[in-house]
């Protein structure tokens, strides 16, 4: 498999962290992130910065169960369930097909998805990595992982092989759990240093009729890797892993009774392939143009910066 050569937009060693902001990294952090490809910061963000994406996500789950009343799958809204359980007893006896009948992710353009991406806890970490011009790049996902569905797992592979033809270098993955993340309901798992490599061999997986890009494990540029053991990230809710796209990970199923919601960002510099055959991301912080950070409005137009 191919992939465009792009270049680096720093050298690590030179990167220097931004100081004084709430979600900062520390130089530490930092280092950390360009030699092992990820780095763990503990709850980032509280109740108030999550509340945004909670309440999109409460939204869609309360669309889809009215679709399912509909069509005869269930008798019972569970308006009174939380939202750490509502989607899971909504498809307590169900079918997997029955749950990708609504996306195995979800992308919706409801306010609450741009207030969340534009957190700014979230964008001084970013910003403690690639510098103040930031754009968000158009692939971001919800990911309910709802207990005992084949699609909740998902299996090893590289960002990167989902765009293997776009100029973009680095592109930073935050994962943020809603919910405690945990080996039970399928926590993330990260095969550190692996964002050295190019991007790797990769395949459709056939088993949860997802069709997730897969590594090929045998690919030759990793054999220099398999010394290196992969790391299990439990991590609480409002924590963010950011890593590299090219760094290999993957979760387990969820073997709780519980979703194990988790949403994952994808940042960018401005100068970069804003991968528009992926649909439309938006200038999110800019230091040289903040005349042109997008609102919410240009967001829900379609918009990548602001109109006026």
């Amino acid at each position: 498999m191919a992939e465009q050569k792009v270049e680096a937009i720093a050298n690590p060693s030179e990167v220097i962290p931004t100081v004084g902001l709430p979600g900062s990294l520390t130089r530490e952090q930092v280092e950390f992130y360009w030699r092992e490809g990820y780095v763990v910061l503990d709850r980032l963000l509280d109740e108030s910065d999550m509340a945004p994406i909670k309440e999109a996500l409460s939204f869609k789950v309360s669309k889809i169960a009215y679709e399912m009343l509909r069509v005869g799958k269930i008798k019972d809204l569970l308006l009174s369930e939380p939202f750490e359980t509502r989607l899971a007893r909504l498809f307590e006896g169900l079918s997997d097909a029955d749950f990708l009948a609504f996306g195995r992710s979800w992308r919706d353009r409801h306010p609450g998805y741009f207030q969340f991406m534009s957190n700014p806890r979230i964008l001084d970490a970013v910003e403690s990595l690639i510098g103040p011009e930031i754009f968000s790049n158009p692939v971001y996902n919800a990911r309910p992982k709802v207990p005992r569905v084949a699609a909740g797992a998902v299996p090893w592979h590289q960002d990167r092989s989902y765009w293997p033809g776009a100029n973009a270098n680095p592109v930073i993955t935050v994962w943020i759990p809603l919910v405690d993340a945990d080996e039970v309901n399928g926590c993330l798992q990260i095969w550190p240093r692996t964002h050295n490599t190019e991007l790797v061999e990769h395949h459709a997986e056939t088993y949860s009729g997802t069709a997730y890009t897969e590594v090929d494990i045998d690919d030759a540029s990793l054999q220099p890797y398999k010394k290196i053991s992969a790391v299990t990230l439990p991590v609480l809710a409002g924590s963010a892993i950011l890593f590299n796209d090219r760094c290999i990970h993957m979760s387990t199923p969820n073997n709780s009774d519980r979703v194990r919601w988790s949403v994952d960002l994808r940042y960018q510099p401005t100068d970069q392939d804003p991968m528009t055959n992926h649909g439309v991301g938006f200038l999110c912080r800019s230091s040289s143009h903040p005349d042109r950070v997008a609102t919410l409005d240009d967001w829900l137009e379609f918009r990548p910066e602001r109109s006026s």
